[in-house]
């Protein structure tokens, strides 16, 4: 009976939650549910807008349109595990569902930043080489470009659960987090885990290397374009077009490196403090990106507020 005890797979795991913080859970999932509500609203208003306004009908949006549908289907991969949690203590999760959630919160994840570095991208051509932006970044080209990141994630993240599905689970089910991440799971394990470490490595630091370096060399580039412009209004509107841009990439890439570093190297960070910020970093770009383009960005804001306050636009209009 031992031996057969001792060798039973476990077929579900037990989600904490925020170790420690247990008696505020309640509370806690008020942020958290606004956050899934205004990511859901945000975005959603973000899409109809570009869908329904033939001016928006640019790769610039359509990249945007991408970056939306993306931070809606993060935000839901994991707010509802997170509030079922908090509030009616649906702690436990079936092996296989936790293996699906982990799966499609990294391929959100990876798409999130190839996005970005294809918004990096189009506004390079559009600064630097605006002569060739609608032969280059044509519909097709977009389309092709959003496959291709969607591809990429697939198979980077597809190894992921068939290597933790390849190592034994015998007595530990207990998941010191608020949903199933990779090394959270990783490390309940009962055996050697060095080569799914290595993998979820090597896929996080080539991803961020990568993207985070095509981002840079495209800002670069830029920046030495619009320091070319004699004109201080030129390079004012030039910028000002990347302004939306470079605060998203600061708002995703913020939490997610505090999030990587603190689980691999920050020993002494509190569990509490690192699923604070692993679960910031999945639930607030997704609802601050569509507030940061109504703000940052023209077309959008004013295409939104047409569409919520025809009156307002129709009598600016007549007002000119």
């Amino acid at each position: 009976m031992a031996d057969n005890a001792t060798h039973h797979y476990i077929s579900s795991f037990f989600l904490v939650g925020i170790p420690g913080l247990q008696d505020f859970h309640c509370w806690i999932g008020i942020p958290v549910c606004l956050l899934f509500s205004l990511t859901l609203l945000g975005n959603s208003i973000i899409i109809i807008t570009i869908k329904l306004e033939p001016s928006l009908h640019q790769p610039m949006y359509f990249f945007l349109g991408m970056l939306a549908m993306n931070d809606m289907a993060l935000a839901s991969s994991t707010a509802p595990k997170i509030l079922g949690i908090f509030w009616l203590d649906a702690h436990w999760i079936d092996f296989d569902i936790c293996l699906a959630q982990l799966y499609f919160i990294h391929i959100f994840c990876i798409i999130e930043s190839a996005l970005l570095v294809a918004m990096a991208f189009d506004r390079y051509v559009a600064i630097c080489i605006p002569l060739q932006y609608t032969t280059l970044l044509t519909t097709t080209m977009v389309m092709k470009m959003g496959l291709a990141n969607v591809v990429r994630a697939i198979f980077l993240v597809l190894p992921g659960p068939f290597l933790i599905r390849r190592l034994p689970y015998y007595t530990k089910y207990v998941i010191n987090h608020a949903y199933c991440e990779h090394m959270a799971v990783v490390k309940l394990a009962s055996a050697n885990t060095h080569v799914n470490r290595t993998y979820g490595i090597s896929v996080a630091f080539s991803v961020m290397v990568l993207d985070l370096g095509l981002i840079a060399t495209s800002y670069l580039k830029i920046l030495q374009a619009v320091f070319w412009l004699s004109s201080q209004h030129a390079r004012s509107k030039a910028l000002g077009t990347c302004a939306a841009h470079v605060c998203t990439i600061l708002v995703s890439y913020t939490p997610a490196l505090f999030s990587f570093l603190t689980h691999r190297i920050g020993k002494k960070v509190p569990p509490s403090v690192h699923i604070i910020f692993a679960s910031l970093y999945l639930l607030v770009p997704p609802t601050v990106n569509p507030l940061v383009y109504g703000v940052k960005t023209k077309q959008i804001r004013d295409r939104v507020t047409g569409l919520f306050f025809p009156n307002k636009k129709v009598s600016e209009n007549e007002n000119l």
